[in-house]
């Protein structure tokens, strides 16, 4: 997440990024790769909110197998996502994210057997793909924009990749009400897939390229990054590692609705209000969190971390005393909110903390998968005893990450960086 800016020799070699307060930051770069998020989430979407649905209504497994799964799905693409980013720094980014991305379609296959293993196998392969690509489109869109557009530009790339999931979202709710098996409509996101990846092959071919960083280069010692921003970003990696632990695949809040009316198609209602929420926030919010690495550092802990740890409770207290799905449904809503803030400003962020090629959002895709993995495994383990439990252990976890980030802020307010 931002905190000051280094000198400029960190930055890539060919900066792309439009002239500081250009209204034209919407280059073709820039709907290139965001219109690659957006297919890829009306793809790999489908999949992450049917899967739950598959596998625990449709083969009967439990639930804290399913959580087993997602968590294997995100503690395997932590290391991948680190991976990603260290290579796409040797050779190239752009070229690494076509590469990911194009293994994405491989959990589409994820019911093409109606067996637990192949659906864990199918939909780890394809997961981890996706999580090796991701710092590489991260650093393909901080190229491709100037740093005082860039928390615009995250803002646009998650609304439009949270889109694709509310399109996810009616494919799913128009095939369950068709009666369409989940083989056929897992296997019909392979094409948005596949225009996500061509997607990305018409972004500039210089975009992304091998950074150069002062450490690579013999330059500047040993560090690029001052004390405080590099404590900053100290404190949101360690936030995002709480995030994860509170956060967990939608899918539970989809079986959590779905259970509450016992009604697939109110789970499914479910991850379509919770993408909307989401895509709205990415559209709206990022123009009025102002400049301030600070200001931000703050926002995220109150606006991203506290809602997200408000949302949780609010379903641990429907579950305990029966408010029905109606309350689900809404804390679903603030969950969705609090991920469009989450998404908007940790990536915009760490390109300002932690610049100079990969290695900083591939170290913030491998702490949320770290702390996904931990998440979705509680979260399996403990619903067991109750949804009541899981919620509640996500919502006092993500409190904890809520007052690292505002600590932080608060006692860095005024100092020189």
């Amino acid at each position: 997440m931002p905190f000051s800016s280094p000198a400029r020799s960190d930055l890539p070699l060919e900066p792309l990024a439009p002239a500081a307060g250009s209204r034209t930051w919407r280059t073709r770069d820039v709907w290139a790769i965001s219109l690659s998020a957006f297919f890829a989430d009306l793809g790999y979407q489908s999949v992450l909110a049917g899967l739950p649905l598959f596998m625990v209504l449709s083969l009967h497994t439990s639930i804290a197998l399913y959580g087993f799964t997602m968590a294997l799905a995100f503690g395997g693409g932590s290391l991948l996502a680190y991976a990603g980013s260290r290579i796409g720094d040797r050779i190239g980014h752009r070229r690494l994210a076509i590469i990911g991305n194009s293994g994405i379609p491989l959990l589409a296959l994820s019911a093409s057997i109606a067996s637990i293993p192949a659906a864990v196998i199918f939909f780890c392969a394809g997961w981890w793909a996706r999580n090796l690509r991701t710092p590489s489109r991260r650093v393909m869109l901080t190229d491709a924009t100037a740093e005082d557009v860039r928390t615009r530009a995250f803002g646009f790339l998650h609304g439009l990749d949270v889109g694709g999931g509310i399109l996810a979202a009616v494919y799913m709710v128009g095939a369950s009400a068709a009666g369409i098996a989940f083989r056929w409509v897992f296997i019909g996101t392979i094409a948005p897939l596949a225009v996500s990846t061509f997607c990305l092959t018409l972004t500039s071919p210089s975009l992304g390229p091998p950074h150069k960083t002062r450490r690579q280069s013999g330059e500047g010692g040993s560090s690029a990054v001052p004390a405080l921003p590099r404590r900053a970003a100290t404190a949101i990696l360690a936030a995002t590692v709480l995030f994860g632990f509170s956060s967990y695949s939608i899918g539970f809040p989809v079986l959590t609705a779905a259970k509450s009316a016992n009604r697939t198609l109110t789970g499914l209602l479910a991850f379509l209000i919770f993408n909307t929420a989401s895509a709205a926030t990415g559209f709206i919010v990022p123009g009025h969190l102002g400049s301030s690495w600070r200001g931000r550092l703050l926002l995220l802990g109150t606006l991203g971390f506290l809602p997200t740890a408000a949302g949780a409770a609010l379903i641990a207290l429907a579950s305990g005393i029966g408010l029905g799905y109606a309350a689900i449904l809404v804390a679903v809503a603030v969950l969705g909110a609090a991920l469009g803030i989450v998404e908007t400003l940790e990536p915009s962020l760490i390109s300002v903390l932690l610049p100079g090629g990969g290695r900083g959002f591939g170290m913030l895709s491998a702490f949320r998968s770290v702390g996904l993995f931990v998440g979705n495994l509680a979260m399996g383990l403990l619903y067991g005893l109750g949804p009541s439990w899981s919620y509640g252990y996500a919502a006092i976890v993500a409190l904890s990450g809520a007052v690292i980030l505002s600590a932080t802020a608060m006692s860095l307010a005024g100092r020189r960086p």
